[in-house]
């Protein structure tokens, strides 16, 4: 298994919260606003809890198309329970793609990095905090980072 895959694996065992509701949403959303913006980062932030859109931002240089991406990785992150980075990794990793012979249409599902699994202590997976704007690493990044971080306060 490669050091990358290693290490993500180890980013989702490691990012997990005692609880997530509205108010860490917003505050995790805000957090992510302050790192994007301090660097000037053309980014579009989304934070959903089933179907349910806790907090959303579009920063200057976003477009509607960053929109579309967010929903194509949050399915991914739904479908199999893991960073969009990780299964896109996972897959590169055997050779294969997210498509048709999978059961998905890749016109719905993007395993690029961004979207990242909020996975609560016995609850498993409640929510879904995506960036999307960035080369797929930087997006995986900076919401780590955001997490890490948020992860640290409680």
């Amino acid at each position: 298994m490669s050091d990358l895959l290693k290490q993500l694996e180890q980013q989702e065992r490691e990012l997990v919260w005692q609880r997530f509701g509205h108010d860490e949403a917003w505050r995790l959303g805000c957090l992510l606003v302050e790192l994007a913006t301090e660097r000037a980062l053309p980014v579009a932030i989304d934070i959903r809890r089933g179907g349910q859109q806790l907090f959303h931002a579009g920063l200057a240089g976003s477009t509607a198309d960053n929109d579309e991406w967010i929903k194509r990785k949050v399915r991914v992150v739904q479908r199999y329970g893991a960073s969009s980075y990780l299964v896109g990794q996972r897959l590169a990793a055997n050779g294969e793609e997210l498509d048709a012979s999978m059961g998905v249409d890749p016109a719905r599902y993007a395993a690029h990095g961004g979207a990242f699994p909020i996975r609560v202590d016995g609850a498993g997976i409640v929510a879904v905090v995506t960036v999307s704007g960035l080369p797929q690493a930087d997006d995986h990044a900076l919401v780590v980072e955001a997490l890490t971080r948020f992860c640290q306060q409680q």
